[in-house]
């Protein structure tokens, strides 16, 4: 896909304040653990747990939705979407730094060769397309977005953006449900509440201009 030079801006932006917030908190945590004294801190996860797994794979499907978020809010000036498309920016720009400071933090790569979600007992095989995992936009998709304008461009984020919650909030219970890590489960366990909300949100969204998920 080609983005425009104002797309291109943003994204750039967005990734340098992410990296700001992952050395804030690695900064943060380590500053925790020189003060604690002669606390033992705790053993980093391995490389196949959850916790690990999660965080790589997560910080991937994220940005995926804040670079949706920065193409839909340029594509229409309706008030309702942007303020969404603005909330999912920095959600989860400021999750996907937390992931990337806690693989900093635990001495774990930020990528893998392994196939995605394989934490999660089953693999996904990315096809090709764009779409590293489910839910994830392919790049023809990706290109109808930045192409479409005003109604078209609200109702394709919307239904692009209800299938990458979905298939999110069920990444997040897995890890919820299955990370060794506080971290992991209370991150993981906050993004399913929020996702599910922001699904119910954009299901009306959609309704109101004629369309369903």
């Amino acid at each position: 896909m080609t983005s425009s030079p104002r797309s291109s801006r943003t994204l750039a932006v967005a990734g340098g304040a992410v990296l700001l917030v992952a050395l804030g908190l690695v900064a943060l945590m380590l500053a925790g653990r020189s003060s604690g004294g002669s606390a033992t801190p705790p053993a980093a996860p391995a490389e196949t747990s959850a916790d690990v797994g999660f965080a790589r794979d997560m910080s991937v499907h994220h940005q995926q939705a804040v670079e949706m978020s920065f193409i839909v809010r340029d594509r229409t000036s309706d008030v309702e979407v942007r303020r969404l498309a603005y909330d999912i920016i920095n959600t989860q720009a400021n999750q996907r730094g937390m992931m990337l400071g806690w693989l900093e933090m635990w001495g774990r790569p930020k990528s893998s060769g392994a196939p995605p979600m394989a934490w999660m007992g089953h693999t996904f095989t990315p096809r090709g397309d764009g779409s590293l995992m489910p839910g994830m936009a392919t790049d023809t998709e990706l290109d109808a977005l930045q192409k479409a304008e005003g109604r078209d461009a609200e109702v394709l984020y919307l239904k692009l953006m209800t299938a990458h919650h979905r298939s999110g909030a069920e990444m997040a219970r897995a890890a919820a449900d299955a990370a060794g890590t506080e971290e992991i489960k209370n991150l993981a366990a906050g993004m399913v509440r929020g996702q599910q909300s922001e699904i119910g949100l954009m299901a009306d969204m959609l309704k109101e201009r004629g369309a369903t998920a």
